[in-house]
């Protein structure tokens, strides 16, 4: 959710999520919280912000921001990876393209992060697709918190992707008041990792 303050493009006013991706050994975690606020008031406390897209489910999408923006953005990625069948690279800028430059994109107030197996991306409203370097994204208030976790975690020998999202999110969780401790996690890519 977004305070009555902020801007669709500012993420720092962006209350009630933690998305975290971690990719690892040929695994790919994504994490999200549940809970959703409105003002300072817990609405909701086990909502699904990460989600598997695409025909076989071969894409992990995680949300943060006004709800019904992030399952419009959703909906549009779906459609470019429909036209795009397996270039999620070339589905994030596509999309990123039209929320720039159409009216009603631009209003939308939502971050996203999405990965398959081989990349992970954040897109955002300002016509940003972001592939991080070291293989974590983190989004949303308590975003920061899981990010720096992450990193440190990630150091962390025989930790698999899933092990460093979960402990991470607990991390985020302890910290930030707009995080909680229902997290939902989906992996890709090797499992047993």
């Amino acid at each position: 959710m977004l305070n009555h303050t902020s801007s669709p493009h500012d993420p720092v006013g962006w209350h009630g999520t933690t998305i975290l991706c971690v990719r690892r050994d040929g695994q790919v975690a994504m994490a999200g919280d549940g809970q959703v606020t409105l003002g300072q008031t817990v609405i909701k406390g086990n909502a699904r912000k990460v989600r598997r897209i695409g025909p076989k489910g071969e894409i992990l999408a995680g949300f943060a921001g006004a709800t019904a923006d992030a399952f419009t953005l959703l909906e549009r990625l779906e459609a470019k990876l429909e036209r795009y069948p397996d270039q999620l690279e070339r589905a994030c800028v596509e999309l990123a393209k039209d929320w720039r430059t159409d009216r009603y994109l631009r209003r939308l107030e939502a971050m996203m992060a999405v990965a398959d197996v081989h990349r992970s991306f954040t897109l955002t409203g300002n016509g940003d697709v972001l592939e991080p370097e070291d293989g974590i994204i983190a989004i949303g208030s308590g975003g920061n918190y899981a990010l720096s976790a992450a990193r440190a975690l990630i150091e962390i020998e025989g930790l698999s992707a899933e092990d460093v999202a979960r402990r991470s999110m607990k991390i985020a969780g302890d910290i930030c008041v707009y995080t909680n401790h229902s997290v939902r996690v989906e992996t890709l890519g090797d499992e047993a990792k």
